[in-house]
């Protein structure tokens, strides 16, 4: 079974309950934070296996965070995932062009969310 640590990074409570629940269920270690200010805390303490991140968040946005994360020589090889609601043409090679390593469009598929995390863990 899975041990990986997995981090959320999501400002909607429902969102992260969500992806909490469906990520405990395959055995992940589940850290969470609900801002970007938060997030860069918390990588300050701990390196996660893989990223999930929401883009738009309040203070530091998640495109602004996704570069801080990439610009650390210790943290540039996590995996991250983009998970949002922004789904325009163009919006996911903007993503993808800022160091994410996929994307996931909101509302968050249950069963998709799962084999999307494990094959960038596999990565």
């Amino acid at each position: 079974m899975a041990n990986e640590k997995v981090m959320v990074v999501e400002d909607n409570e429902k969102n992260r309950k969500l992806m909490r629940v469906v990520l405990k269920a395959k055995g992940y270690n589940v850290i969470e934070a609900s801002t970007g200010e938060e997030a860069l805390s918390m990588l300050k303490e701990q390196t996660p296996d893989i990223i999930l991140m929401d883009i738009q968040l309040p203070g530091i946005d998640g495109l602004t965070l996704i570069r801080q994360i990439k610009a650390d020589e210790s943290k540039k090889d996590i995996p991250i995932i983009a998970v949002t609601a922004h789904a325009m043409r163009g919006d996911e090679q903007k993503i993808l062009d800022t160091g994410c390593n996929a994307y996931v469009s909101k509302p968050i598929d249950t069963r998709e969310l799962p084999i999307t995390v494990e094959k960038y863990l596999k990565k």
